[in-house]
């Protein structure tokens, strides 16, 4: 195996990002954006080392990455490049890629294409087309079928280029590494850059990473039907949390709120966590009489414990009688105190089956609900 390392620059200040703070250690998510490039990069499971080239007198960088070798770099880029160079010397590597800390989302598809390169060439740069029209100030053309906007990692084989750093004058300040490759003959290459592989440089740079790091996630739905009979009895009626005024009761082990029992297996089915009876067994004494929002609010917890955050809920409550109407905004209300959701993403409504079966005999109360939920892809 090609034993690759990976020079990680993170020596500037970042002044154009304006913060308190250089841009590489500004939080991202919580974790500083130096954080999110160590970690995109070991992702590609392609670097055997990193060398970590910092401003003197940082003492963060140790802690993100405990595994790297840290240096100080110096007042330019270029120095700081030839810094890391030079602490790969006593174990040189045959390929040393050198990457801006300020690029995040490194991967193994656009270092791939660059380790191939290097059979056949010195060293490779990822470069992007440009699709702008160019103009010069004085409005001429230019054509933009011979430029690139490149980018970084820019891949080397370690000794042809550590050569020509050593070649180049203590004071001069490349423009990058591909021009210090270039001024000593190396031969060079491109390969196919990334359009999310982008410098973090200015303020508003940060929002758009932000985005770009939120976790991909799918959108999902559950279903759940539940049934109870009704029988005449003092005792209290409940749907989905609310005490509805009737003469008559619904019959299970606990206080058998059909609509919340519904709610509570569309969001098991969701997450493919079984069914309501799984986890609360109606032959259990510890859930006689109890209420269901206890139910509903595990089943929460069980998908938030996967990721998963509730979106909305739709329940359809099917009986004839008592009457759904009446209590219907309270009963939103309800599922949306316990759910967390907001009240306008909790839709209940009611139906009959026009006197046919048990609900159409008042024999019982049937609900069934359908949850829609967010989880990690």
């Amino acid at each position: 195996m090609t034993d690759c390392a990976l020079i990680l620059v993170a020596a500037g200040r970042g002044e154009r990002a304006r913060g308190k703070v250089p841009k590489q250690y500004k939080l991202l998510r919580g974790q500083p954006l130096l954080a999110h490039t160590l970690k995109h990069a070991a992702d590609t499971q392609i670097f055997s080392r990193t060398v970590l080239v910092v401003a003197a007198g940082d003492r963060q960088a140790g802690d993100l990455a405990p595994e790297a070798v840290i240096v100080t770099g110096g007042a330019t880029r270029t120095a700081s490049v030839r810094a890391g160079l030079d602490a790969l010397s006593d174990d040189p590597p045959d390929i040393v890629m050198i990457h801006d800390a300020a690029r995040p989302f490194i991967d193994a598809t656009l270092v791939r294409p660059l380790l191939d390169a290097l059979r056949t060439h010195d060293g490779a740069v990822p470069a992007l087309p440009i699709v702008d029209a160019l103009k010069t100030d004085g409005f001429d053309a230019v054509d933009r079928n011979v430029l690139h906007r490149v980018q970084t990692p820019q891949a080397f084989r370690y000794g042809p280029i550590k050569a020509a750093f050593d070649a180049l004058p203590l004071d001069v300040a490349a423009h990058d590494d591909i021009a210090v490759a270039r001024d000593a003959g190396l031969s060079l290459a491109f390969t196919p850059g990334s359009d999310r592989n982008f410098k973090v440089t200015w303020p508003e740079d940060f929002a758009k990473a932000e985005a770009m790091l939120r976790a991909p996630t799918l959108t999902v739905t559950g279903s759940g039907f539940d049934v109870h009979k009704l029988a005449e009895s003092d005792d209290p009626l409940w749907l989905c949390g609310v005490e509805v005024e009737s003469r008559y009761t619904l019959v299970g082990h606990s206080d058998a709120d059909v609509g919340l029992h519904a709610i509570t297996d569309a969001i098991l089915g969701a997450v493919a966590q079984g069914d309501i009876g799984d986890h609360f067994p109606p032959d259990d004494p510890q859930w006689k009489g109890a209420a269901s929002d206890r139910f509903l609010q595990h089943a929460i917890h069980l998908a938030q414990d996967q990721g998963a955050t509730l979106r909305h809920v739709d329940l359809t409550i099917i009986c004839e009688r008592p009457k759904v109407k009446p209590y219907r905004e309270a009963m939103r209300a309800r599922v949306a105190e316990i759910t967390g959701l907001p009240f306008a993403r909790v839709s209940i409504k009611a139906t009959t089956t026009e006197t046919l079966g048990f609900t159409g005999r008042r024999e019982g109360i049937a609900a069934q609900a359908l949850a829609t939920l967010e989880v990690p892809e």
